[in-house]
């Protein structure tokens, strides 16, 4: 049975022993888009290191708002920076090859992943120019069917959610006093115009969880459509395989 106090207490002395070990004094960079998760990364921080020490940076891109960053961070106490990313992102858009012997066709899988490793290296810009540690806000259920970009919104110096469901995460959310509406915050990518995750995906989230946890196996073309995604997506999880030479 999950104790999501015991776990939250858990995960604030968690990441208090990690920056005493890998950043002792450091602030915790991170990137709050109004969901959730970052919501809740940037509370469990501020109450393992202390409100000073915790920085959430907001990066909307063209067409998109701060999603309530700026209220987020004002309710918490927190430090807050807004950078925002359009000119940097239409750059990367605009890539060419100048040796003029290949035309470069930016795919649509392409082109969604830019504004997340966009944001990351914003994220690490700030980290090494306010004393800081980048935080990975990701959850088991979005790792588990692959519903992040790989050197984007998954990488960062530690993870506090990465074996956390999204049902687990909202518990912990509440315990910390999150107010419910970030916390029950149907999520989406921000995006004008865009559906919310579930719809997307075409399941819900809370059937993903019971099925991650072994306590319910949905039906057949729903079971077979996250293994699929599952499989498809494990290598986001893994560091990059490497040879090492047989003398050594």
């Amino acid at each position: 049975m999950f104790n999501a106090q015991k776990t939250k207490d858990d995960l604030v002395l968690w990441i208090r022993n990690w920056f005493e070990k890998n950043g002792p004094g450091c602030n915790a960079i991170v990137g709050v888009s109004g969901g959730k998760d970052s919501t809740i990364v940037a509370a469990l921080c501020k109450e393992a290191l202390g409100a000073d020490r915790v920085i959430g940076v907001s990066m909307p891109d063209k067409g998109q708002g701060v999603h309530e960053a700026d209220e987020i961070c004002k309710h918490l106490g927190i430090r807050y920076l807004r950078i925002p990313i359009e000119e940097v992102t239409a750059a990367m858009f605009r890539i060419h090859d100048t040796a003029g012997t290949e035309a470069i066709t930016l795919s649509d899988q392409a082109e969604q992943n830019i504004p997340p490793r966009v944001r990351m290296a914003v994220l690490y810009a700030v980290g090494q120019s306010f004393n800081g540690r980048v935080s990975c806000n990701c959850n088991l259920s979005e790792d588990w069917i692959g519903y992040s970009t790989r050197w984007g919104d998954n990488a960062g110096d530690f993870a506090p959610l990465c074996h956390l469901t999204v049902t687990e995460v909202k518990q912990i959310g509440h315990v910390l006093g999150v107010p419910a509406k970030w916390v029950e915050k149907i999520p989406d990518d921000g995006l004008p115009h865009s559906a919310p995750d579930e719809v997307k995906i075409g399941f819900a989230y809370a059937t993903l969880d019971k099925y991650i946890r072994g306590e319910e196996v949905p039906e057949p073309a729903t079971r077979e459509k996250i293994d699929r995604m599952h499989e498809r997506n494990l290598f986001k999880l893994n560091m990059p395989e490497s040879f090492v030479p047989e003398e050594i």
